[in-house]
């Protein structure tokens, strides 16, 4: 397996396969739910190879790991046979705003990806149709507008799938309460004069077109919808746990899933459904009254904030408001307020790109760049924007702007999902084609990504490497006016390498840090400052240190060596000591692990480079202990 060694490190630092209740991933982070949080190393998991960052939120321990996290979260699957109705018990996740978005980020989470793929092939449709290409009669538009319409047109099957992995009811009970709300001939029942209505004249009002054994039936419309299937499958949970404790074992496996369905379904018909359902025409009518009550300010804030939604997680709760809004109204005007942040944010990192001459830097800044236009924005917020502050801040301000222009002139999206270039067919109106709307979201989207360009070129970026370290006679004056600067002396002895030539692209693109790489010759570490030992891996692979004066530095012996589990490798100190210059601080056998298959090629870094003026490299081709490495600008 391509991450094993990178997935049996999390296991590892999240406290153990005993620790985890469970685990789901979204688009860029693997999303634990940990018995005690207090049991994983965090500091380990942040400085680890293959992981951006770590952040918790809403009662989940999030490990972010970029485009790559379903290779990672197949593999730590694998490993510790986890599955996704996990049975475990669940630890308690504290207060209102956590539980409801933990519930939410649980339904939503395993089938956003493919929401967004038929939201892609909906606005696909929506292009071709609007520019004449096909029209709607043709089977064509037919079949592509079944895919796109295949999961929101079932959306009560999908989320009574989803939910009930959540609520740990059976999944296929969940799928057939969610198949019920949208079963044909039931919706049929509503086309006949109602017997009476309910709340007529309010924004409640419910007509009743027939009865269940003589009680009202409020047949309202669930295709699409949300809100109602996810209380369905919640209180169907409950009643599985009862039943399944009453009914005699020889039975259980027939009857508990015919009670469950013969109570919960006629029940959502009569109480649940109706009160969900109210409930989200109270949601929409709370939500257009935010918006309705100052277009403008809605705009900016949500805008504004949308970024930081997404930092903590909280943009889980905005969900169900979006896809509520498409159901009852056709349309959403609210949450697209904070969709301009993917290509505002390529807006930002095209002049980042344009302005640096620090080539680790653009090659952090590409893939960043093409993740933001396809709509995913995690690594440009935390390998490049929120770092360096300023660039995090226009991106929050153009989002602002970007929300108040489609607020202004009235933009709205009639399809939920895409992100990035990928939504700009979502603002098609499908029944009159391309409207003002669309031209909206075009002009606030075109309005922010300019602008944030414009402002970080000229005042959020200062390439530093360009700026301060010169040339010639220009390092040496450039230098004489810096406060202090501190040698950091080469830990290992051998060739020197630069950095793109070590094979893993965390090191090779300058995602975990600035420095070189050794190919040693002497199977010996000796501290290159005078300070603290902060990490040390179990499996002796990989050092982190930190200089008296706060400098950061990892030495990583070995390309995937975490995988020899700390054969071949033999410490000296232990985590926390304080070390000081030539100090030995590990041996390494490196004919035995040659033997084992491995690359030696040690990266020696500084991570928190960005505090710095500039990290200067060597000249030297081979280096010995003691003599100086990398020299940091301060």
């Amino acid at each position: 397996m391509k991450y094993e060694g990178l997935a049996k490190e999390i296991i590892k630092n999240v406290g153990g396969k005993k620790n985890i209740i469970s685990l789901v991933h979204c688009l860029t982070r693997l999303r634990f739910k940990l018995k005690d949080e207090s049991k994983a190393n965090t500091n380990t998991l942040k400085n680890m190879d293959g992981v951006v960052t770590v952040m918790k939120s809403a009662g989940q321990y999030q490990v972010v790991i970029g485009n790559h996290v379903p290779d990672v979260f197949a593999t730590i699957m694998q490993l510790t046979e986890l599955s996704s109705s996990q049975n475990s018990e669940e630890a308690e996740v504290k207060g209102v705003l956590n539980k409801f978005i933990d519930i939410i980020a649980g339904v939503f989470t395993p089938i956003i990806s493919v929401l967004m793929a038929t939201g892609v092939i909906k606005g696909i449709n929506a292009i071709i149709l609007a520019t004449g290409i096909i029209s709607k009669d043709t089977g064509t538009y037919q079949v592509l507008n079944a895919i796109g319409d295949s999961l929101f047109y079932f959306f009560p099957i999908f989320l009574g799938y989803t939910s009930a992995i959540k609520f740990k009811l059976k999944p296929f009970v969940g799928m057939a309460i969610g198949a019920a709300l949208v079963y044909p001939g039931l919706n049929q029942l509503s086309t006949e004069n109602p017997l009476f209505i309910l709340f007529q004249g309010t924004a409640f009002e419910s007509p009743v077109y027939s009865t269940f054994m003589g009680i009202p039936l409020i047949m309202g419309k669930y295709t699409s919808s949300v809100i109602p299937v996810i209380f369905a499958t919640y209180f169907a949970s409950k009643l599985e746990k009862k039943m399944t404790k009453i009914i005699p074992q020889v039975v259980r496996n027939l009857m508990v899933p015919v009670i469950v369905l013969v109570t919960i379904i006629p029940i959502t018909f009569i109480i649940i459904g109706p009160v969900s359902t109210w409930l989200s025409t109270l949601l929409g009518v709370l939500a257009m009254s935010f918006y309705n009550f100052s277009p403008i300010f809605a705009g900016v804030f949500i805008g504004a904030f949308w970024q930081i939604f997404i930092l903590f997680g909280l943009h889980w709760g905005f969900v169900p408001i979006g896809m509520n809004n498409l159901a009852t109204l056709g349309y959403d005007n609210v949450i697209i307020l904070g969709t301009a942040i993917p290509l505002t944010t390529a807006g930002v990192l095209l002049a980042i790109l344009v302005k640096t001459k620090d080539k680790s830097l653009k090659n952090i800044v590409i893939p960043a760049l093409a993740s933001s236009i396809c709509g995913i924005t995690e690594p440009a917020l935390y390998g490049i924007t929120l770092p360096r502050k300023k660039p995090f801040i226009i991106t929050i301000i153009c989002s602002a702007v970007a929300g108040m222009i489609m607020a202004m002139l009235g933009a709205k999206s009639y399809v939920f999902g895409a992100t990035g270039v990928f939504a700009i067919p979502n603002f098609i109106n499908p029944e009159v084609g391309i409207d003002s709307g669309f031209y909206a979201y075009l002009i606030a989207v075109g309005t922010a990504t300019v602008l944030g360009f414009i402002l970080t070129y000229l005042f959020g970026f200062k390439d530093e490497k360009d700026n301060n370290i010169k040339e010639g006679n220009e390092s040496k004056t450039s230098v004489e006016k810096n406060i202090w600067q501190e040698s950091i002396l080469a830990p290992i002895q051998g060739e020197v390498k630069d950095l793109s030539e070590v094979e893993d692209e965390a090191f090779s693109k300058g995602i975990l840090g600035k420095g070189v790489a050794i190919n040693p010759s002497e199977g010996k570490v000796y501290s290159p400052v005078n300070g603290v030992v902060t990490t040390l891996f179990p499996t002796g692979h990989a050092i982190g240190i930190t200089s008296e004066n706060g400098i950061e530095i990892l030495i990583h012996i070995g390309m995937n060596t975490v995988q020899l589990d700390g054969e071949h490798f033999i410490p000296r100190i232990k985590q926390d000591d304080e070390i000081k210059k030539g100090d030995l601080l590990l041996e390494f056998d490196i004919s035995e692990i040659k033997k084992a298959g491995y690359s030696l090629i040690t990266p020696v870094l500084v991570t928190n480079y960005e505090n710095y003026l500039d990290i200067i490299e060597t000249d030297e081709k081979e280096v010995s202990q003691e003599e100086e490495l990398l020299k940091v600008i301060v």
